[in-house]
This record gives C-alpha cells, sequence and structure tokens, in this order.
C-alpha cells in the first residue's frame, strides 16, 4: 500500500502537496498524521471540492509499502509514520523545500528544491510530466503557495514561486478564494491571544543582538499561532521573535527572523522541529513553559554569533595627543577635527583619556599650559580587535567611558570604538532602514538588510558591474577595504542612472588604483600629495580611486587641509547625508550599504541636510549644490540647514570665495536639466548678486530660459552629430541684461578664461548684428533668399545661433534660424577651386568669389548637382567676357 502523509499541524502548502502528489502516485491513499491548522481545517469543511483523504485509525500502517512525505524530512513531525519510515523495507519518497538538516530521512527518492513553497516544486513536475490540472486543483495550490510565501513577500520566495502562481492563475485558479482564507480575521480566542503575546514580549540581548521572546499560556488549542507570530513580528517591528505558547499539553514554537545571524531552524531543530532560516516552527513535550524558554535562550547564546568583532566596527586611523601636550592643544586638535574624546598616548600606547569637558573647563582656569597628562582619565578599559562587540557594550553603557580603545597584542593603538559606533552596530542591521526608493512614486521598500547586491544587479549594466568586481577582487588580494561612495550610491539606491564610479580605499588609494588598472590593462594619473588616482580604461572609462581621507579648514571660504582618515572622516568631510552613503566592495562584507550619518532616512524623506553647523561657513559653495540637489531631486532643504544657508548669505561669505570655485558651482547648476528652477532659486536666496549686483531674476529671464530649453531639446531631436554646450547658451541669458562692460566685470568675478571671456563678448555682438541684418531683410519688400540668410547667419556659432533662436520674438526671424539649422549650414558644393583652375581661372580672389556665387546659386535652388554646378560657372564666365 502507498500512504501520502505531511507534517503534524498541516497548513494549506502540506493539503496543496498531497493533493498534487496523488496525480503523481494515483494509486495512493492521502492521510493526515494529526491536527491540521484551523483556515485548513476550515476550508475543508466548507469547500465544495472533492476530496478523498482517509482517516489514520482506517491505514493499517504494516501494510503500508510505499510512504510519500511532502513538506518535511523530520521524522520527528510526522506522528505515528515515524516509525513506519524505521522499518525495514520500506520506500520512502520525500519532496520538501526546507533546508537539509543532519535529521533528515533517509529515503530512497528525494525531490529537494529551493523554493518558497513545496507545492511549487509539485506544479513544476506536473508540468514537466504533462499532467493536467483542475481550475479547482490549480486554487488549492495557489493557496499553498501564497500562504507558504506570504502572498509572494517573504525573503524565502523563489522566482520559481512567481512562475508557478502565475502559471496556476492562467489556468484558472480563484483569487477570491485564495484571499478568503490567507487573509482572514482573527477569531475572538486569536484576538486574546495576541494580546497576551504583546503583553509577554520581551528583549533580550543575546551576545549583543537583540532577540525578542513572547511566552504565553492557554488551557485549550488555538489553531493559528504562526498567523499570530506574524502580525505579532509586524506589529513591534522585530526583526527575530520567538513564540512559546503553551496548549493544552505541549508547547508550540514558532519562531520569525528577518538576519542572517540567526537561523530559526537550527533552534528549531534542538526542539525536534524544522523550517527555514527564516520560519521554523516545533511541538515540545515533557517541558513546561519556563522549562522551554530557558533551554531556548540556552540554545540561542551557543547558535547565536556576534554581528561584529571590534575590528570591524572600530575608526581607524586615530586623532589622539601625545601625553606630554599641553591642554591647549588638545583643545586645538578637538576643535579642528570636531572630536569630543581623544585617546592619550605614551608613544603608541594608550595611556589615558581626554574628554572635551574637561579641556574646557581647564581653560576656563586658566590651565592651559598645563600637560593633558595631569588631567586625563587614567581609568579606561580598551579591548583587543578580536573582542566580541558586546563588550565594548558593557563599557560604553555600564562603565559610561564615552570612547574606547582598541588595541593590539602590543597593546599599540589600533583604532578607537565612540558610541556613535556602537549604536550603528547595534541598530544598523536590526531596524528597518529605506534602501530603495523610486523619486516619482516616493514608495520606499524596506530591505530586512542593507545588502544591495542584488539592486545593482539589477540596475548596473555587465561591464560596470565586472569593473566592480575586479575593484572588490583586487582589494581583497591586497587586504585593502574598497567602499564605492558619493552620488554612484545615492543614485543607485534613488533608481538615478550614474557611472561616475568613485572608490574610497581605507589604505593606500594610489598604490591600489595602480593594481588595478593592471588588472584592467589601463592606465594611471596620480595625485600623491592628494592620495588620490583616476584609472583611465582603454576606452577612455574613468574610476576615480582617493584615499580615505579627512579635512579642516583654517579659515571660512577657504580650501581645505587634507589628511588621511577613515572611510568615516572621508565621509563626514561631505556635504549633505544623502552624500555620505557607501556600499562596501569587499567580498566579506557582500556589497552591504554603509551609512554613518542618516543619509537613507534624509533620501527617504527626501530633505537634504548638512553634516554640521559650520558647513556653509567653512565651504559657501555648499549653498549652491543644496540648490542643485534640492532643485534637481525635488527635494526639501531642511529647516536647520535653511537657517544656516540664510546665515552664510548675510555675511556675504561668497566674496571670500575665488572666482573660479564660484564660477564652477554656476556652471554645474546651467548644466542642470532645468538651469531655471536653479537661477531662480538663487534670486529667492539672494546669491546672483554674487554674480553680479545687476542680475536680476524677472518674467522675461524665465520665459527665456523656458525658450532656451525648448530649442535646445529641438536641436537634439535633428541628430546633426554636433554637440550644442547648453549651459553656455544659458550663461549668455542669465548676462543678457547687462552691458558688455558688466560681462566683463563678471568674467573678472568669476575668473573665466579668456578664451571664454572673448567667445562670450563675440557672441554676444555676432547676435545683435545678425538680428539686425535679418530684421532688415525682413522690412525688404521681396522674399529672402535662402542666400541671404546664410550670409547672415553662417559666422554665428552654434550656441549663439540656439540663443538667438530662443530671443527673438519674430516668428519669420526663428523660421529664418530654423531653416538654416536644419537645411542650409548642411548645404555643400561640388565644384572646387582645383575645378576653376582646370578651367583657366587664375589663382586669387576670383575663385573665392565665383565659389560663393555658385553656393548662392545651390542654396537658392537654382543648381542641384556638380553638372550644374560647371554649367553655372560657364555662363557666368560668359557673361563676365560679354560685360567685360
Amino acid at each position: 500500500m502507498k500512504v501520502i502523509t505531511t507534517h503534524l499541524n498541516a497548513d494549506f502548502d502540506c493539503l496543496a502537496s498531497m493533493l498534487a502528489a496523488k496525480k503523481l502516485y494515483p494509486d495512493a491513499r492521502i492521510v493526515f498524521p494529526g491536527s491540521q491548522e484551523k483556515n485548513v481545517r476550515d476550508f475543508l469543511k466548507s469547500s465544495d471540492y472533492s476530496f478523498q483523504f482517509d482517516k489514520l485509525k482506517n491505514i493499517p500502517l504494516e501494510d503500508i509499502t510505499t510512504l510519500i512525505i511532502v513538506d518535511t524530512r523530520l521524522a520527528g513531525r510526522i506522528g505515528p509514520f515515524e516509525d513506519v519510515v524505521k522499518r525495514k523495507g520500506i520506500s520512502v519518497h520525500v519532496y520538501d523545500h526546507h533546508p537539509n538538516t543532519p535529521q533528515d530521512i533517509e529515503s530512497e527518492v528525494s525531490v529537494v528544491r529551493e523554493r518558497g513553497a513545496t507545492t511549487t516544486i509539485f506544479v513544476e513536475l506536473l508540468r514537466e510530466k504533462g499532467i493536467s490540472i483542475s481550475p479547482a486543483e490549480a486554487t488549492i495550490m495557489a493557496l499553498g503557495i501564497y500562504e507558504d510565501t506570504g502572498s509572494l513577500t517573504f525573503t524565502s520566495t523563489k522566482q520559481e514561486d512567481l512562475e508557478a502562481a502565475s502559471y496556476l492563475l492562467s489556468i484558472g485558479a480563484n483569487l477570491n478564494t485564495v484571499s478568503d482564507f490567507i487573509e482572514r480575521g482573527l477569531s475572538a480566542e486569536q484576538v486574546s491571544l495576541l494580546n497576551d503575546l504583546i503583553q509577554g514580549l520581551e528583549i533580550y540581548n543575546i551576545n549583543g543582538l537583540p532577540v525578542a521572546i513572547s511566552t504565553a499560556s492557554l488551557e485549550n488549542y488555538v489553531g493559528d499561532l504562526a498567523i499570530l507570530t506574524h502580525k505579532l513580528k509586524d506589529m513591534e517591528n522585530l526583526n527575530v521573535l520567538f513564540v512559546l505558547v503553551r496548549m493544552e499539553d505541549r508547547i508550540h514554537l514558532v519562531a520569525r527572523s528577518r538576519i542572517e545571524a540567526v537561523d530559526v531552524a537550527a533552534v528549531a531543530h534542538d526542539f525536534g522541529g524544522g523550517g527555514h532560516t527564516t520560519a521554523s516552527s516545533a511541538t515540545i513535550k515533557d517541558m513546561s513553559l519556563i522549562q522551554a524558554k530557558e533551554f531556548l535562550l540556552n540554545i540561542l547564546r551557543e547558535k547565536v554569533h556576534p554581528i561584529k568583532l571590534v575590528g570591524e566596527m572600530m575608526t581607524y586611523p586615530v586623532k589622539s595627543v601625545h601625553r606630554d601636550e599641553s591642554i591647549k592643544s588638545a583643545e586645538e586638535i578637538m576643535t579642528r577635527y570636531s572630536i569630543n574624546t581623544l585617546p592619550v598616548l605614551d608613544g603608541n600606547k594608550p595611556v589615558g583619556l581626554i574628554t572635551r569637558q574637561i579641556v574646557e573647563k581647564a581653560i576656563f582656569h586658566h590651565l592651559e599650559k598645563e600637560k593633558v597628562s595631569d588631567l586625563m582619565i587614567s581609568e579606561f578599559s580598551p579591548v583587543h580587535p578580536d573582542t566580541p562587540y558586546h563588550r565594548v557594550d558593557e563599557i560604553i553603557i555600564l562603565g559610561k567611558q564615552t570612547l574606547v580603545p582598541v588595541v593590539n597584542d602590543s597593546g599599540d593603538l589600533e583604532g578607537i570604538i565612540s558610541r556613535g559606533d556602537l549604536l550603528r552596530t547595534i541598530y544598523g542591521d536590526t531596524l528597518k532602514k529605506p534602501a530603495i526608493l523610486h523619486p516619482k512614486e516616493g514608495t520606499t521598500r524596506y530591505p530586512f538588510s542593507k545588502n544591495l547586491k542584488s539592486l545593482m544587479v539589477e540596475r548596473l549594466n555587465e561591464r560596470i558591474l565586472k569593473l566592480l568586481d575586479d575593484v572588490s577582487d583586487a582589494a581583497d588580494r591586497m587586504g585593502f577595504s574598497a567602499y564605492l561612495v558619493g552620488g554612484f550610491v545615492r543614485d543607485i539606491l534613488l533608481r538615478i542612472e550614474n557611472f561616475d564610479i568613485d572608490i574610497v580605499i581605507g589604505e593606500d588609494g594610489i598604490s591600489f588604483a595602480e593594481s588595478l588598472a593592471e588588472r584592467v590593462s589601463g592606465r594611471v594619473r596620480s595625485h600623491r600629495k592628494f592620495g588620490t588616482a583616476v584609472v583611465i580604461l582603454p576606452d577612455g572609462f574613468k574610476i576615480d580611486i582617493a584615499t580615505a581621507r579627512m579635512e579642516y579648514y583654517e579659515r571660512p571660504a577657504a580650501l581645505p587641509v587634507v589628511e588621511t582618515g577613515s572611510l568615516k572622516n572621508d565621509l563626514y568631510r561631505r556635504d549633505f547625508t544623502i552624500n555620505t552613503l557607501a556600499i562596501s566592495l569587499n567580498k566579506r562584507e557582500g556589497w552591504n550599504l554603509v551609512d554613518f550619518f542618516g543619509g537613507q532616512r534624509d533620501l527617504k524623506e527626501r530633505t537634504i541636510r548638512v553634516l554640521h553647523n559650520l558647513s556653509f561657513i567653512e565651504d559657501p559653495t555648499r549653498v549652491f549644490r543644496a540648490i542643485r540637489f534640492e532643485q534637481r531631486f525635488n527635494f526639501t532643504i531642511t529647516k536647520q540647514t535653511m537657517s544656516l544657508l540664510e546665515n552664510a548669505v548675510k555675511k556675504d561669505l561668497f566674496n571670500h570665495l575665488s572666482g573660479s570655485r564660484l564660477y564652477l558651482e554656476l556652471v554645474l547648476m546651467l548644466k542642470e536639466r532645468e538651469p531655471v528652477k536653479m537661477i531662480r532659486r538663487m534670486h529667492e536666496l539672494s546669491l546672483l548678486r554674487f554674480i553680479h549686483p545687476k542680475i536680476v531674476y524677472s518674467d522675461s529671464m524665465k520665459d527665456l530660459f523656458l525658450d532656451i530649453g525648448e530649442v535646445i531639446s529641438w536641436y537634439h531631436l535633428l541628430f546633426t552629430g554636433r554637440e550644442a554646450e547648453g549651459w553656455f547658451i544659458y550663461l549668455i541669458g542669465l548676462l543678457d541684461e547687462l552691458n558688455d562692460e558688466d560681462v566683463i566685470e563678471v568674467c573678472r568675478r568669476l575668473s573665466i578664461s579668456e578664451r571664454y571671456k572673448k567667445r562670450l563678448l563675440e557672441n554676444r555682438n555676432q547676435i545683435r548684428i545678425a538680428y539686425q541684418k535679418l530684421l532688415s531683410l525682413n522690412e525688404g519688400k521681396g522674399q529672402i533668399k535662402p542666400s541671404q540668410i546664410y550670409d547672415v547667419l553662417h559666422p554665428l556659432p552654434l550656441e549663439a545661433l540656439l540663443f538667438m533662436m530662443a530671443k527673438v520674438p519674430q516668428q519669420r526671424i526663428k523660421r529664418a534660424i530654423s531653416f538654416y539649422l536644419t537645411k542650409l549650414m548642411h548645404v555643400r558644393i561640388d565644384v572646387t577651386g582645383d575645378d576653376l583652375i582646370n578651367m583657366g581661372i587664375a589663382k586669387g580672389p576670383e575663385i573665392g568669389l565665383i565659389l560663393k556665387a555658385v553656393r548662392d546659386a545651390r542654396l537658392d535652388g537654382l543648381v542641384k548637382n556638380r553638372e550644374e554646378e560647371l554649367e553655372f560657372i560657364k555662363d557666368m564666365l560668359k557673361k563676365d567676357k560679354k560685360t567685360g
């Protein structure tokens, strides 16, 4: 006799898998080993479907020759059939989607695939064998897939699950039925139990990781504990949850995990249960609820490993002060680098800590010349790089030590752990943080971890991915830490295309660049003074490499002084939080997102925020960048950041900026997709005066900028192969109301090169002259000839033509410029000066005059090819002879 069975407390995946198995084993009998979940029982009672199930009591176990087990491979979960699989001579066939375990049943046939539901495996098998599925059967199978994958949302869901669900829908699966039994309301007993679980919820620190455990006790059985556990996890925003509920004479364990550090299947196995790394369950006998909870805690302490070691989370290199230096020196270091606590060294060994509070009080009492060693905190606790980070938790939180030095075996300082480092480690992987945003819809998807590998594979082309793999391999081989930083990271999260690759190396960026260049057959252009390099590939593609740096400003608006620093230092020196995100490219980190300063939060909230209150004072150009990002992404500058920005404008710090820096920011603004928004915002913030006090944003300037945008877009659609410098056209527009003397003053103020200054002035003059000539032609009585239009417009560069087309109000002149750009400027004659010489015409000015006459004839449609051009020349020469 053949029997199909499944695990105790059967769910819809069990039900659907057993029915599907029946189609593969038509002569087998279907038997539940025991109880079913309440929603399955309700479905079986209310359903009009015809099911052929045998009761367990009607099956003589000794007559079973083949046992087909679905949705489990654990003997302890199949009730009375556990004795059957132990019998000699029994043929066991298993179909399962759970991970392998040492306790798996030995089987003759084993079909195990990594899927979100066992039902998916059966759908694949039935399709492979060409076995038909009725709409009723498809509905039950859809129930199995939707339940076990959380309606295709659980992290265990695979592509094949979606394909199977799609196939079932295509052959008649009824989603109304699926919805009725998957999304069911809670009974009064379930609501009461859920309330008990909320009240009994406790958070335990397991090796530094928050783990939630909830317990409850009931005299009667209440079904669907898995659903209640899932609801509790979502309601309380938990990453790891274990629920223990005593019902009648046994304890039911249901567990859920969102993070790799806690494998709930491994925990459930120790209770005789099973499941996935993210979802598992077990039924516990012969234990009290208190014993089960203690046993669970012991298992967790054994199986849950620290998320990180100290060496992985420490900040390095470290700013420090020598014990013999003065309090004043310590104060200067703290102010320069925005540090609140410094390690005090003797040689390279930490001997104490000095805080800003101590330093400020010492200076208040006129003790600035005292040695640091006289006032430092000499009782402190250092740690080793291999120390689990929860030890740092104890030192900082319980010991109230603001900074923890990290020392090697010799006692030398290798790094530090601050309170911020600790909090980021504790909560960085456990809080739901937005990782992927769509800028248009404003939707946010919350991942269970911050790994961006799948997003990058989705968004980037194969070439970029291969380059990043090369960076990763080169960094791992050299033992360096490599991070993708800057706008690339920001834009990939915003789903915006950006191929400007910036890499920060925690060690030596230049030596890394040289190694990478050799790997990708490129060349290196390096700047050792700044620790930066550019790797240039054979096709000209560039990768920017930099050693992690820190910087400080000696005075407002000055260029920064740059020193070697840590990744955190490097990101801290950037303008806004949204630009401080990094992606670790080392294989061990798995392309995880690094967010020290809340950049993800501000991307989600669509805000521009500076990292510290002196940001605009130190570098006023950040004001222009704030405007660019605000207008480009349709973000909002935060209230605090706007206050700081306005204060910087009031202080006239921009007058201290070098002209070249101001000019660079202006050009970048004019290169944006909608420069009119940038200029309007500059006007609102009183910034245009720093370019020239006579520049005023008005309705006419707005209309001009919009017209320029339309003209540039129109020109791009011509696909002429000749690119126009759009930003330069907008610059002409920005300065349009100024006279030439004012424009010269702007060029001086912005340190615009002589080349562009000359070009700007010449273009303005050419536009004025051409406009007057076209007006004169327009006022004439006759039809304007194409050759006349050509003669007027041909001397003008492309940018001047496009500006003129946008600027002039007369439609006839606009059409004339359009006609020139689309037709006339491309007209070429076939005859050459050599042809004229061969016709007996002497070298000299006459040849040029004749060629111009031929060109005019070609433009005016009098000649169409070389033969007609030659005839035209002959006629000209004949007429000249007659008149001569």
